[in-house]
């Protein structure tokens, strides 16, 4: 879902640092941060990201960390907007992928490339399964599922299956809702994601997308 990115542009869409670290050295130091909260994380749970902990993990003072990360919740929103950046990161790159190779199975291939991040992404697992979310992490999350669903848009785009209107916005948060609810439920009854609910996931999503190309033609516009 790797260390957590902490650049400006990540961060931004995310949580609001105390401050923003502008030279190198800084923000060097805030994603050792990061990466050092995301080994607690997986090691011990989300109970355990406290400043305390995490800046020990980190080997840098409370104080040090505090110009950045003032509390766990802060910490919290923080890896939360690294793993979200890194979810669009994947759709981003998918979708001039899908207008230069005309995918035959478009719903196989982004089930299979998220699968793979959810396998490889422990630390998203063990804050998304977790018990101490923020409001703020589950607002940024409704925000995020708004911009995959725009991915989907993108990608339906590019493949020539659609055409751009409200309908097919709305529809794309549908299918980003439902498939987020079922890979999350595969991969709570199996660490590396239960094969015959995410192969049900993929039956559903290739009826629901096929009738989203139905509202617009043949979905053979090519």
């Amino acid at each position: 879902m790797g260390e957590p990115t902490a650049d400006a542009g990540r961060t931004a869409r995310g949580p609001a640092l105390r401050r923003t670290p502008r030279q190198a050295r800084s923000r060097a130091r805030l994603a050792g941060v990061l990466a050092a909260a995301e080994r607690v994380l997986i090691a011990e749970g989300v109970e355990a990201l406290t400043t305390t902990r995490v800046a020990a993990e980190a080997k840098v003072s409370v104080g040090s960390l505090y110009q950045y990360l003032p509390d766990r919740n802060a910490i919290i929103d923080a890896l939360a907007a690294g793993y979200f950046a890194k979810l669009e990161a994947v759709l981003d790159d998918l979708v001039p992928a899908a207008a230069e190779q005309r995918w035959d199975d478009p719903v196989a291939v982004l089930i299979d490339a998220y699968t793979g991040l959810y396998r490889t992404e422990h630390g998203f697992r063990a804050l998304w399964f977790g018990s101490g979310l923020t409001e703020r992490t589950r607002e940024a999350d409704r925000e995020h599922k708004r911009r995959m669903a725009d991915g989907i848009r993108r990608l339906l785009l590019a493949l020539d299956l659609a055409e751009d209107d409200e309908a097919l916005g709305r529809a794309c948060h549908a299918a980003v809702l439902a498939a987020d609810a079922l890979a999350q439920e595969a991969f709570r009854r199996d660490a590396h994601g239960d094969t015959g609910l995410l192969d049900e996931a993929k039956i559903m999503l290739r009826g629901y997308l096929g009738a989203i190309a139905g509202r617009y033609g043949d979905g053979t516009r090519r």
